[in-house]
């Protein structure tokens, strides 16, 4: 059910059911924080891996300390910053957040979201949410209701309506070794950014098995179609003679016989604009009976990284 009633919504979440909730990044398949049982309902709606931890959302930047133990002075200087944003951070856990939340870690993933109708309904809650995209687990991330209604339908309580995602790709989660801000995934908050808060951010390495936070595995937020990244469209449109191939592009189209749709993610060649509409393209092209999505690599700057990350996730290769 999609609707924009947020006391129903409030309603739903207390009773330890889940809702989706729209944010400034993705939609998010949300519950009680504090509750194993929602918690345990949100793995088996996703069908996500229990090592894979949760981001808990929280209604404002002074509610950090009632799920978050210890605070570094980067991590206030950050959150001052950014809040509300696309901005999560990876901090010790105040022993009250459910290990289910943080896959047995002694961290926790945090985050104020930017959405007025998600600021308000947490407002009125007396726990904060965890709220993972809202698509079964490795599928391509949602940036409006009906998105989310396609992968759920009547198995969700309620997609509460926010309207279309204005960033459109996942929050950057920054965690930290003592003092020492680290990268553990790139966002929509620009690391150039963050840097210009904290100084320079160092990079943590992947881990398939036992991430460290979420949204860290190399395959992910991928189309159903298989899916290949380059930086020559037309000779990988070539190698798919007499398929059906859909092409997404940053800012110009081109033309191959073998190219039966195709999504522009900027004509203006904006990495913001390219960013909120990345997702909404790739449901568009999975829509579309094709055999192969070709993507264009992005320059490899700004929210280009970003992008980037996202696209090489989805691949085959």
């Amino acid at each position: 059910m999609i609707s924009k009633d947020s006391s129903k919504a409030k309603e739903i979440l207390e009773q330890n059911e889940l809702i989706a909730i729209p944010t400034e990044t993705v939609y998010g398949l949300a519950g009680n924080a504090f509750s194993d049982e929602a918690i345990q309902k949100i793995y088996a709606l996703k069908k996500r891996p229990h090592f894979n931890p949760l981001i808990v959302h929280i209604k404002s930047a002074e509610y950090l300390h009632e799920v978050a133990l210890e605070i570094p002075e980067k991590a206030q200087k950050l959150a001052n910053a950014f809040w509300p944003g696309p901005l999560t951070l990876v901090l010790k856990k105040q022993a009250k957040v459910p290990d289910r939340v943080t896959s047995g870690k002694d961290t926790v993933a945090v985050r104020m979201p930017d959405h007025p109708l998600t600021l308000s309904l947490l407002s009125s809650l007396d726990f904060p949410l965890v709220a993972p995209s809202a698509n079964p687990f490795g599928s391509i991330s949602p940036t409006c209701a009906a998105h989310v209604d396609e992968y759920f339908g009547a198995s969700l309580k309620m997609v509460l309506d926010g309207g279309v995602c204005t960033r459109g790709i996942e929050s950057t989660i920054i965690g930290f070794n003592g003092e020492e801000p680290v990268l553990y995934r790139h966002g929509s908050l620009p690391v150039e950014e963050i840097e210009a808060v904290v100084g320079p951010l160092r990079l943590h390495t992947k881990d398939d098995n036992s991430p460290s936070a979420p949204g860290m595995l190399s395959r992910h937020y991928a189309p159903k179609t298989p899916t290949y990244l380059t930086s020559n469209l037309k000779e990988m449109c070539a190698s798919f003679e007499g398929k059906r191939v859909g092409v997404l592009v940053f800012k110009e189209k081109i033309q191959h016989p073998a190219i039966v749709h195709q999504e522009v993610l900027s004509d203006k060649g904006s990495y913001a604009e390219a960013a909120s509409n990345l997702y909404s393209a790739m449901h568009t092209l999975d829509q579309h009976q094709l055999d192969v999505i070709i993507a264009e690599k992005l320059p490899n700057e700004g929210l280009g990284v970003t992008m980037n990350d996202r696209l090489l996730r989805a691949t085959q290769q």
